[in-house]
């Protein structure tokens, strides 16, 4: 259920799901806005940050969480409702821990183990073996340093057909693992199995939560074809789905708040290397609608950065339909009565197109001159004007034919722009390139009168029904990693020893700081299980441990389990302070971030004089006193443990 939870999270966008009730206002990284959860109009002490995927309430409320605890504060359900309606919105289907999953979870988790070894062998051959030695100067040719390669986890596969087979299935791992996390390829006879990458630069591809999904690799040898290869379709690598990059760019484009896609494997290394963490890649393929609405959740400001050839300007047309698409109208998740997907049509990004130097790709333009590269990203166009230079370029424009084609196909584009000002703009610019009578613009179609489809009303037909998955770095961006693995690892301890939260009540109220409550965490099934602690502790007619078993809820059931490891090997004092030390730093990040929300939200009053600012101090001069006395327990705590 955890891997459900968080599959949920990353479909979602907090910010939109809190915008349909609550009006917010964008303030540094986060968003304000009036509290929906208690009368207040004076006081925008609502926030939500995007980074972490929660909210938290710095008024009356005094608390906070994630979508699920937003969507049961505000509609008065349990948790297993706001599952089931968070879960039919993002287009998750839910489906019961049975044996065969819970075999299917650990098979996942398996091959994810095995990818990671692979990029540990590759790692190896590419630093450490003589045959490794072309492709390594090959890599610092293209200017790569070695930190960098280090990052990106970049590796060598050896030329033999049983390199990397032989090794593995010396390791234990069997055939059938080797050819579903696509390490290996069936001989042609049918008859044993050999190595799928030979001979190739390999780059580790990762989901957006960082987790192993396959490889890239690029020939050394110019007769080798094809020159890039990946994984081949797996349980865990979809090439339409997965973006190259993603994993290390997710914070950058928030904080960015923008995304430079890029054509190759290596224009995304060398950008980051160069400072220019926001880039990311499609793995040599055309854009697909799932890559760009998980785009969707971290920016609305896209800028294609493609090859400036002939492939790439026809690469660069081809992904404009999909953006169109995808990215010019926002989905609404829903399934009809035939399970089939919707989406509500209305623009929500902005999408622009680069130029790059002929000749050029975009990590040769960054290595030569930094700046160059951001002055390109910077003079992007909007979509519908890069399109119609490009069909113009090298074209004659006064051939009839030629006007009439560039204009069917312009022409869509614009009547989808929903600014009406802007659309007519458009419509100038397009009569005043094809030197045109604007009037002769008026009511041409690009598609036969009577077959284009109702607007907001799309077909469904050719396009594929699945809803998009984020996946979540993460997931590193749109959920806070360390806040959520604290608060994991203190539920583990609770857990494995529900007693000891008796011992930590007591010091920590030594320190003069608070009870262990559910409101120390931010996520609704965290939330839940330390609810249940209390419970067990509550009862006596079992022991805490064995009442958390029998009475964890089903939808929580297998995260209760992948938190429950063993601390067997420790003494009681060491789990403690363990669990002490761990809480202090959780409470360490919620107050620093509630300080940093305080002073953002001043420094946007300071030109509103008729809103009382008495109530941010009072949580300003709160927040520091608790801090100062986290800060002096947790440096206790260090001084323990050494």
């Amino acid at each position: 259920m955890s891997g459900v939870v968080d599959e949920i999270k990353a479909r979602i966008d907090i910010v939109d799901l809190v915008t349909e009730s609550v009006k917010l206002r964008k303030s540094g990284k986060s968003y304000t806005g009036f509290c929906p959860f208690h009368s207040n109009s004076r006081t925008p002490a609502f926030a939500v940050f995007p980074d972490s995927g929660t909210w938290r309430c710095f008024g009356q409320c005094n608390e906070g969480g994630d979508i699920f605890k937003f969507v049961m504060k505000k509609e008065g359900w349990d948790f297993a409702q706001a599952l089931q309606y968070l879960a039919q919105r993002a287009g998750v289907e839910l489906e019961a821990q049975t044996p065969e999953k819970e075999a299917e979870d650990q098979q996942e988790a398996h091959l994810r183990t095995l990818l990671e070894d692979a990029v540990i062998f590759y790692r190896h051959q590419l630093m450490q073996t003589p045959a490794g030695q072309p492709a390594l100067e090959y890599l610092q040719k293209r200017g790569l340093t070695p930190e960098t390669m280090e990052t990106f986890g970049l590796g060598y596969a050896p030329g033999g057909w049983e390199a990397l087979t032989s090794y593995f299935l010396g390791k234990g791992y069997s055939p059938k693992d080797l050819l579903e996390a696509g390490m290996a390829s069936e001989r042609q006879s049918g008859e044993g199995i050999h190595d799928r990458f030979r001979n190739r630069i390999m780059f580790p591809i990762r989901d957006a939560m960082g987790r192993m999904a396959g490889f890239g690799g690029r020939i050394l040898d110019p007769n080798d074809v094809p020159k890039f290869l990946n994984s081949p379709q797996t349980p865990l690598f979809d090439k339409g789905r997965l973006l190259y990059g993603l994993d290390a760019a997710r914070k950058a484009i928030r904080a960015a708040d923008q995304a430079v896609i890029v054509e190759g494997y290596l224009d995304v290394i060398v950008l980051h290397q160069c400072g220019f963490n926001n880039a990311v890649s499609p793995m040599g393929t055309a854009l697909t609608e799932d890559q760009l609405r998980n785009l969707k959740k971290l920016t609305r400001r896209l800028v294609l950065a493609l090859d400036a050839d002939a492939a790439g300007q026809k690469a660069t047309l081809r992904g404009l339909e999909i953006a169109r698409e995808a990215m010019d109208h926002s989905a609404e998740a829903a399934f009809d009565a035939r399970g089939l997907l919707r989406y509500e049509t209305r623009l929500q990004a902005d999408l622009r197109v680069t130029t790059i130097p002929d000749g050029m790709d975009p990590d040769e333009v960054a290595l030569r001159d930094p700046q160059e590269w951001r002055t390109i990203v910077e003079a992007a166009q909007p979509i519908v004007l890069h399109v119609l230079n490009t069909l113009i370029s090298g074209r004659n424009i006064d051939d009839p034919k030629v006007k009439s084609e560039i204009v069917a196909q312009v022409l869509p584009l614009i009547e989808d722009v929903p600014d009406v000002v802007e659309r007519e703009d458009l419509r100038q610019r397009l009569a005043r390139a094809l030197r045109l009578d604007e009037r002769a613009l008026t009511g041409v179609s690009s598609v036969p009168r009577g077959s284009r489809p109702p607007r907001g009303s799309r077909g469904t037909e050719g396009r594929s029904s699945r809803p998009a998955i984020a996946s979540a770095s993460a997931m590193s961006a749109a959920h806070d990693a360390l806040p959520r693995s604290l608060e994991a690892h203190c539920l583990s301890l609770l857990v494995y020893q529900p007693d000891l939260l008796y011992s930590m009540d007591r010091v920590l109220q030594n320190m003069g700081l608070s009870r262990v409550t559910p409101a120390d965490y931010e996520y609704t099934d965290h939330q839940l299980i330390m609810r249940l602690v209390n419970q067990a502790l509550e009862q006596d007619e079992l022991e805490p441990a064995q009442f958390i078993r029998e009475n964890i809820p089903l939808d929580l059931k297998d995260l209760v389990e992948s938190i429950n490891v063993s601390y067997a090997e420790l003494t009681q004092e060491k789990i403690l302070e363990d669990l002490y030390r761990t809480l202090l730093m959780l409470r360490q990040i919620r107050v620093k971030e509630g300080l940093s929300q305080m002073h953002l939200i001043q420094r946007d009053l300071q030109d509103q004089p008729d809103i009382d600012q008495t109530p941010y101090l009072q949580l300003v001069t709160q927040y520091t006193q608790t801090l100062f006395k986290i800060n002096k327990a947790l440096g206790q705590a260090v001084l323990q443990l050494d």
